[in-house]
């Protein structure tokens, strides 16, 4: 195994130039293979709210969901620095509220870090989580969890006040001792600039490619929703047709008697005789494990080797 991704490495990438690569994963088997796959930075994001849970925006996710994805996560992952997303109204209360929560993400959920939405308005509670030794990435732009607020999902900083705003929070954030920043749905010219005003890595969704990084949803990149296209993902798969081509067949093999077939069964290591009306034994009376012909054995969990 590669030396594993720390903060300090992330930085160290931006001064020579390598670009970080970051996606989102929300459990343990996903997380064990994009790690694999070469992934620097895992994003337990609360985009689980829409991806896995179905909601239509990422505001109803919870602490408590934050931190038993993260817990999964960062099971799967070994090399990859492993972020978990604060949710909505986990940190806008208070700093020490903000400061709790973020403690639950790295004590129980197992996160190397912390991710929070917004600017100068929040610099103040970035320095009181870092002030813990939680690092803190930022996330400026397109924020989903301000979405009532922007109207929906829009891109930001198109006009020069706001381009200008998302440069001072980009600064002030920085400041504040965030390690890196999330830019989202902004104009490729101004995370340009954003990026060179730095000494922190920036990592770029629908910003450009002149961020020190990229992220995208797993989901989107595997091309698991067809319906989902905005302009700043590409796929990289159709897992979607994939994954329904392959239902489809054991669908069709389960209809037809084709599945299972002996290949795919257990056959008893000696002759049966069963008598018909006779009682079914309790499984306290079963045994501990079941040897199958050949010697394999089945645990008393279904499928899990002993």
């Amino acid at each position: 195994m590669k030396d594993k991704v720390t903060i300090h490495t992330l930085k160290r990438f931006k001064q020579i130039g390598q670009k970080i690569c970051m996606v989102t994963a929300y459990d343990a088997t996903f997380a064990h293979i994009l790690d694999q796959a070469g992934a620097d930075v895992l994003l337990v994001g609360d985009s689980l709210g829409m991806v896995v849970q179905g909601h239509d925006s990422t505001l109803p996710v919870t602490m408590d969901q934050m931190v038993y994805h993260s817990k999964a996560v960062t099971r799967g992952a070994r090399r990859a620095h492993v972020v978990g997303d604060l949710p909505f109204m986990s940190y806008q209360v208070s700093p020490q509220e903000a400061v709790r929560n973020a403690g639950r993400l790295v004590s129980e959920g197992g996160v190397g870090s912390v991710k929070l939405e917004g600017g100068a308005e929040f610099a103040e509670t970035v320095r009181a989580i870092t002030r813990a030794s939680i690092p803190v990435m930022g996330h400026l732009g397109l924020t989903p969890q301000s979405v009532h607020k922007m109207g929906g999902y829009v891109v930001q900083g198109r006009d020069e006040d706001q381009a200008r705003k998302i440069l001072d929070d980009a600064l002030a954030l920085e400041q504040a001792g965030a390690y890196a920043l999330v830019l989202e749905g902004v104009p490729l010219e101004l995370a340009r600039t954003i990026t060179q005003s730095l000494t922190i890595p920036t990592i770029g969704i629908g910003a450009g490619v002149d961020c020190d990084g990229q992220v995208l949803v797993c989901y989107d990149l595997l091309g698991m929703n067809p319906d989902f296209k905005p302009k700043f993902v590409k796929r990289y798969a159709n897992l979607h047709g994939s994954i329904t081509e392959a239902a489809g067949a054991f669908f069709s093999e389960v209809r037809k008697g084709a599945f299972p077939d002996e290949d795919h069964s257990f056959k008893s290591s000696k002759n049966i005789r069963l008598v018909a009306g006779s009682p079914t034994p309790t499984r306290a009376e079963l045994p501990a494990t079941t040897t199958a012909e050949g010697g394999e054995k089945i645990g008393p969990v279904y499928g899990v080797p002993v």
